[in-house]
């Protein structure tokens, strides 16, 4: 894939995502995909195969009220692309999460997403808030 094609892939990924559109989302990972979660957060753990994306988007958003994700800008290289993005909370007293996605391509697919977040702090405030709402 060119640089300008990965990028690409990367916005319709995360707009397919955004939108729910899970039979397009299967179509861009591979079969042996994965996605991991550091331990230090409330969604820690690797989802794995073609609905693992999925599975985490309906973790994540019900352990917390994400209201936004803006993406900065995403970089690419030989076969790996990252993208800097943060997300927004539905309670505006709530600190922004930042962080980066690393994507990693396989022939034409996503086969990894690695996050790594500046501070996990604020996501955990975000999954109390949204307990303590509750």
């Amino acid at each position: 894939m060119t640089p300008e094609e990965m990028q690409q892939f990367v916005v319709d990924l995360y707009a397919a995502t955004g939108t729910g559109d899970w039979d397009k989302v299967s179509t861009m990972l591979t079969d042996d995909f994965f996605c991991s979660e550091a331990d230090t957060l409330p969604m820690k753990g690797v989802y794995k195969g073609k609905n693992a994306l999925r599975e985490l988007y309906v973790k994540v958003m019900g352990l917390m009220d994400v209201a936004g994700l803006d993406v900065v800008e995403t970089t690419v290289g030989k076969d790996h692309a990252v993208t800097i993005l943060s997300f927004q909370f539905a309670d505006p007293s709530l600190e922004r999460a930042y962080l980066c996605e690393m994507f990693r391509f396989r022939d034409g697919k996503v086969c990894e997403i690695k996050p790594f977040y500046y501070d996990p702090a604020p996501i955990i405030a975000a999954c109390a808030a949204k307990q303590q709402a509750a």
